[in-house]
């Protein structure tokens, strides 16, 4: 197809938050190439936030995960098929993207190869790379990339767009950034993931925490359903006033917000490492214990990722399959370690 008569192209990436923030880059470097052409996204509603009135794209179809029906299923390809798309990509490479793919009725239909669950079934047009979906060496970024560079983008740069979030920042979060102490340099502590297997132990992070709360201005972040896991982290330190402890209280917009204003976030591998690394967050540390760095840490100037010793890591499990000493390797990284890491940082 001439590159003249690419008018449309539809993105599929329906899931997690993670994983859309991994696909921005590639769908920069098609607004890039393509720079008059209508690109569409189709999303989940829990991964939409950097997606819905993003600047690459056009018009955002929003899944609704909890109300998934046949009929909101046929309703969304109908609507797909009345814009006769000239592109379709899967990024997601399972068969709930696959299926999109299948019936979007687009002309090209472009996935990459090794995907699972009989997805590139879907398609008619496969990008080989020779590389397996979840391969723990090949950085997710780049695999998005790959599919892109197929179609002529150009692809040596890392560029994450996001929304404009300003209009959406709540007062409450920017009065607190606004008072810290100026004096002292601001590290985000954003200790919460999905799996109980790429959490760092809750001791790793008290020791830091004892370490820092002098020195620095320490924010705690996590969602409502975390607070639990924030309370055990801080059980000896609710008083501390260095620690602000905003567990609960913040929407995605507002940990944007406070995110590009943070000398360090450290995270293990989630949602708030990955939010860090778009918002363009000055330093990086991410944890990683069941997953793989070499797969999906920030990457760049003072972005550092530090992996689990475990013989057994990274497994790439979302549960542990050892019969004894089960997540062991949650323990596998010295906070010592860390404290020297941030200490050399800031």
């Amino acid at each position: 197809m001439n590159e003249n008569k690419i008018k449309k192209i539809l993105i599929i990436r329906l899931s997690a938050l993670g994983d859309t923030i991994h696909t921005l880059p590639a769908v920069y470097a098609l607004r890039k190439k393509f720079p008059d052409a209508q690109i569409d996204w189709v999303v989940e509603d829990k991964a939409s936030k950097f997606v819905e009135n993003n600047p690459l794209i056009n018009n955002v179809f929003v899944i609704n995960k909890k109300k998934r029906n046949l009929k909101s299923f046929l309703e969304l390809i109908f609507k797909l098929r009345k814009e006769k798309y000239d592109i379709a990509l899967d990024f997601q490479q399972l068969l709930k993207s696959g299926i999109i793919l299948g019936f979007s009725g687009a002309k090209r239909r472009i996935t990459l190869d090794c995907g699972r669950e009989f997805s590139s079934f879907f398609a008619n047009e496969i990008v080989k790379t020779g590389r397996k979906l979840f391969d723990i060496h090949y950085h997710v970024v780049k695999r998005n990339l790959d599919l892109v560079k197929y179609l002529g983008c150009e692809t040596e740069k890392i560029n994450f767009v996001l929304p404009d979030f300003s209009n959406e920042y709540s007062s409450e979060i920017k009065k607190i950034m606004q008072n810290i102490d100026k004096s002292k340099k601001t590290i985000v502590l954003s200790p919460a993931t999905t799996w109980n297997n790429k959490h760092w132990e809750i001791s790793g992070w008290q020791y830091l925490i004892k370490k820092l709360k002098n020195d620095y201005n320490i924010i705690i972040t996590a969602s409502a359903s975390e607070k639990k896991l924030i309370g055990e982290i801080l059980k000896d330190y609710n008083n501390c006033c260095n620690i602000i402890n905003l567990s609960g209280k913040t929407s995605l917009s507002d940990l944007i917000y406070i995110y590009k204003q943070a000398d360090l976030v450290i995270s293990p591998d989630s949602g708030s490492t990955h939010s860090a690394w778009a918002a363009g967050t000055k330093s990086i540390i991410t944890l990683f214990f069941a997953t793989s760095a070499r797969r999906s840490a920030p990457f760049g100037r003072n972005y550092f990722s530090v992996s689990a010793s475990s013989k057994c890591s990274p497994c790439m499990k979302k549960h542990c399959k050892l019969k004894n000493n089960k997540n062991n390797c949650i323990n596998s990284i010295n906070p010592e370690q860390i404290l020297e890491l941030i200490n050399k940082i800031l």
